[in-house]
């Protein structure tokens, strides 16, 4: 089962996700994609593993998602995907150009195989103003390109808004 968790920044999407993965009764795996770059990033990603028990079990993997999909998914195991947005910033950052293209293509080949079950964070940055600057727009561009692509591959598509869950596809049970 693949769950896409969509919602604005401190919108409870993250929360939700660890409480469907702790009610899954699977062995749970936390892909964290963030780079702490400074010392605000780093609060946050702190904040983050202090929230979560010790029967998570942490993989940190900021570019190549689903190598770490396809290396930690297994029938009795849920992964919870914790952001695709700072996913896709690093990808995008990336000095190798064919960097994103490859590992875009990469993913969503991999969501169609996995073993388990798979939940997937991610802003929804499209709800507000047109950005000014290219690279932002880009980034706008691609984050929605990305949410369509991984929602069609998707049984279970979720948005957060105030901690509250709207269920966009499927079924929150």
């Amino acid at each position: 089962m693949r769950t896409l968790i969509l919602g604005g920044a401190r919108s409870g999407k993250s929360a939700l996700a660890e409480q469907l993965a702790a009610v899954s009764g699977k062995e749970r795996v936390y892909i964290a994609t963030a780079q702490a770059g400074d010392a605000e990033m780093a609060a946050r990603i702190a904040h983050h593993r202090a929230r979560r028990s010790a029967q998570w079990r942490c993989v940190e993997e900021p570019l190549r998602l689903a190598d770490a999909l396809r290396e930690h998914a297994r029938a009795d195991r849920c992964l919870l995907v914790d952001c695709l947005t700072l996913w896709l910033s690093n990808v995008l950052g990336d000095a190798d150009p064919a960097c994103f293209p490859r590992q875009r293509a990469s993913l969503l080949e991999a969501l169609h195989g996995l073993p388990g079950e798979t939940l997937m964070v991610s802003n929804e940055v499209g709800l507000g103003v047109v950005p000014m600057g290219e690279l932002t727009r880009r980034f706008v561009d691609e984050a929605g390109r990305l949410h369509q692509s991984i929602a069609a591959a998707s049984e279970r598509v979720l948005f957060v808004a105030a901690g509250l869950p709207l269920v966009l596809k499927g079924t929150l049970a």
